[in-house]
């Protein structure tokens, strides 16, 4: 991963059979389904974001590096990293891993932009994530 950043959550997934596709493997939206479930839950943790909130998270740029064959039976490790904010936004990186093996599967990336949903434009990022978020 090109700019990890602090790690700031962790969350274990088992890979579903339905998630597998003709080829046997998991299929790579589900990479992008363990980002975004990881990605809420730790958000949520620290109360951020909630349905009902005058304020919450969007996602206006994602990516993921496939790095190794997620097959079922597994569990993974999604690990979530607050990397650079700036005034609305915050990096986030992910890294998908074999609870078992250590093996890494894939790495991700999503850029989050702080909303305001009734202004329907970007809104300061809260404290609590730029306290979270590198300093570089």
């Amino acid at each position: 991963m090109s700019e990890p950043g602090n790690l700031v959550h962790v969350i274990e997934m088992p890979l579903r059979w339905g998630d597998m596709d003709a080829y046997g493997h998991a299929n790579n939206t589900v990479y992008f389904r363990f980002f975004e479930e990881a990605r809420i839950t730790w958000l949520s943790s620290l109360k951020l974001g909630l349905k009902g909130e005058p304020t919450g998270p969007i996602i206006i740029k994602t990516s993921a590096t496939f790095l190794k064959e997620l097959s079922h039976p597994a569990t993974v490790e999604v690990r979530t990293y607050a990397g650079k904010a700036g005034n609305t936004s915050l990096d986030t990186w992910h890294e998908i891993v074999d609870k078992q093996s250590g093996a890494l599967y894939s790495e991700g990336y999503a850029k989050v932009v702080w909303f305001d949903r009734e202004a329907r434009k970007s809104a300061p990022l809260p404290d609590t994530l730029r306290a979270l978020a590198t300093s570089s």
